[in-house]
């Protein structure tokens, strides 16, 4: 770490700081990564469980130990946003109030709506995250996270995407998660799916149980970018071999490190980005308009009033 901190002297001291965090995020979602990795790796082996048979890959994948490929979670690999389906699982245990659900249910709604990421909504979604596990237990959450997978999650996974990533793993190469959602959570997701591993946003524990705080910041933007470059150089990866897959254009910087990079149900800017420099593109939403304005009922009364409000500001946004 001390060498990546060392290379920011030339940095004014505000972007030093800023890019010190996306640092000792990457670095702490890659070390974690490569730990819940070879945890996964052992349940693997001891389960020997019988697995459906592997999607037609898209594409010709070569085998290849120095190539892997890292794939965005939200609206990438799974319809929606990870950390929101996560909230109602955890207001469904009565973690917290009905009014923070409305909120949750609002932040979902317009990001099926608008289909990108908004910075403000996924800030205050974190930061409500970390004040309603604060002092609860590491392991009291993943064993949560394993049944709120399985209410909110496992139906929204895109097959297509969960095709690219076999194709993969038939080939041999190692798949990878990496998303701003916590990394328990990430993790629970790679698991189900087969993947190799996670990288995640870092929340600060001891003895086990968490803080309130973060390590660095959120796995987004930059610090994602650092988490698979801190991840290939541990791996002994060759990111020019390497793939990567997200809908986002918060997601170039990941992008743009691996030799074949793809769209993934992309949102405008990133279509256009890929467009111009010829980047593949692929698109797994039956009607893309439809798609975006779909409202889980589970998320009840607040989901619906937040839809028609998120439809409302949207529209006016837009004209």
């Amino acid at each position: 770490m001390l060498n990546g901190m060392a290379a920011l002297g030339w940095l004014t001291p505000r972007r030093r700081s800023a890019t010190a965090r996306s640092v000792l995020a990457g670095e702490a979602a890659a070390e974690a990564a490569r730990k819940s990795s070879l945890q996964l790796e052992q349940e693997r082996e001891e389960a020997a469980a019988e697995e459906a048979a592997p999607a037609e890959p898209e594409f010709p994948v070569a085998g290849d130990v120095r190539a892997a490929a890292f794939f965005d979670l939200d609206n990438t690999v799974m319809q929606g946003a990870a950390i929101f389906h996560f909230g109602r699982g955890l207001y469904k245990r009565k973690f917290f109030q009905r009014r923070e659900l409305a909120r949750f249910a609002w932040q979902q709604a317009w990001f099926r709506l608008a289909g990108v990421e908004d910075p403000e909504h996924m800030q205050d979604a974190r930061d409500s995250a970390l004040s309603i596990v604060k002092g609860h237990r590491v392991s009291e959450l993943m064993s949560i996270g394993e049944e709120i997978y399985d209410e909110y999650m496992a139906d929204r996974i895109w097959p297509g995407t969960r095709g690219l990533a076999q194709a993969h793993l038939d080939a041999g190469q190692k798949v990878w998660l990496v998303t701003a959602a916590p990394v328990e959570t990430a993790t629970i997701i790679a698991r189900r799916l087969g993947l190799t591993g996670a990288l995640g946003t870092v929340a600060e524990s001891v003895g086990g149980v968490y803080t309130g705080k973060l390590v660095g910041e959120p796995l987004h933007g930059p610090a994602k970018a650092e988490a698979v470059r801190a991840l290939a150089a541990a791996e002994g990866l060759d990111l020019s071999r390497c793939a990567a897959y997200s809908d986002s254009h918060n997601d170039i910087p990941m992008l743009s490190l691996v030799g074949h990079p793809y769209a993934i149900n992309p949102d405008a800017k990133l279509r256009k980005h890929a467009k111009d420099r010829d980047w593949r593109l692929r698109d797994y939403r039956t009607g893309r308009k439809a798609a975006k304005v779909g409202i889980p009922a589970a998320a009840g009364l607040g989901a619906l009033a937040g839809g028609t409000a998120a439809a409302v500001a949207l529209h006016r946004r837009r004209h």
